[in-house]
């Protein structure tokens, strides 16, 4: 039963995607520490970054089977597991960042916690993972109809296919690597990605309209392995419930610092930048995608209308 057995020098493997130095390999690095040095060595979490211990669907399912304690984990791939997170990946569910951040901390958050500790994962807390828009290499997109005709690439995910082909866009799922050479050479005329992706990959070179749409913005846990969890002392639980918090609030600083520093530099590279603060004719678009959502997921219908409304 949970907060019945106190572990003694438990040493914890934690899965994490991302290289050193990411935010969210600081911010789960924060949590390692600050879980050993209050628990007095209790515990020792250790982290290992960039998927060294799998790809993620398998980290997932090693986690929920307790062959590893705790990992940070984006909601997209959990989908197939725990079938409310597929709400997150619905296009232009959330306006921005922060009413995500402020719905995920809140009730909204508490029943995709609850749906997880189903499948044995506890989550403690809710990372960011930015807010991906549209750029292209031929104009600003201010409404539905700037999308009109242009060839976009997409993730695989038939989602985002029927986002782009709802927006009168022509979706064409590719690879990431290949984007760059294709954006130059015409093949594709844009993409959609976040400001640290568009930076880093020196797509910003040839697409030099960045319109921030922000159609996509899907939360990521820091959660634990139930078994790994019940465990856990009453005061260790606390412990460690904390310091996942604390660690959210890092990476969320964190990544909004890298956001703001990658706008920075691509607007100084000659990247034409518009907002877009009313999304309600994108939103209206997507009306098609969320009746056939809802239609193979009719118990989820309650929970995409209280996220909706909540805005």
């Amino acid at each position: 039963m949970a907060g019945s057995v106190s572990v003694q020098a438990a040493d914890w493997r934690g899965w994490n995607v991302h290289p050193d130095g990411y935010p969210n390999s600081v911010a789960l690095q924060s949590f390692a520490d600050e879980v050993s040095e209050k628990t007095e060595g209790r515990l020792n979490p250790r982290v290992y970054n960039n998927a060294v211990l799998g790809d993620q669907p398998d980290a997932i399912e090693q986690t929920r089977s307790g062959a590893l304690d705790f990992g940070n984990f984006n909601m997209g791939p959990m989908g197939p597991i725990v079938s409310e997170t597929n709400v997150l990946s619905l296009p232009f569910l959330f306006n921005n960042v922060d009413q995500m951040y402020q719905l995920m901390d809140g009730e909204i958050g508490e029943r995709f916690a609850d749906a997880l500790a189903e499948k044995d994962l506890i989550a403690l807390s809710w990372f960011g993972s930015g807010a991906r828009s549209f750029y292209n290499t031929d104009h600003p997109i201010e409404t539905p109809d700037d999308l009109q005709g242009l060839k976009l690439r997409v993730m695989n995910n038939d989602l985002y296919v029927q986002m782009v082909d709802a927006l009168g866009g022509n979706a064409t799922p590719m690879s990431y690597g290949e984007v760059f050479q294709s954006l130059k050479t015409g093949v594709i005329d844009g993409a959609e990605n976040n400001y640290p992706s568009f930076d880093s990959s020196n797509h910003f070179e040839v697409a030099k309209y960045y319109s921030e749409t922000e159609h996509l913005i899907i939360p990521e846990c820091l959660c634990v392995a139930a078994s790994s969890w019940d465990a856990l002392s009453d005061e260790d639980q606390s412990i460690v419930r904390e310091a996942a918090q604390h660690a959210a609030e890092e990476q969320r600083q964190l990544w909004a610092e890298g956001v703001e520093k990658s706008r920075e530099e691509v607007e100084a590279a000659g990247v034409e930048i518009n907002r877009i603060d009313d999304k309600a004719a994108f939103q209206s678009r997507m009306e098609p995608i969320y009746q056939a959502f809802i239609a193979s997921h009719p118990d989820l219908e309650s929970l995409i209308d209280d996220i909706r409304q909540a805005q």
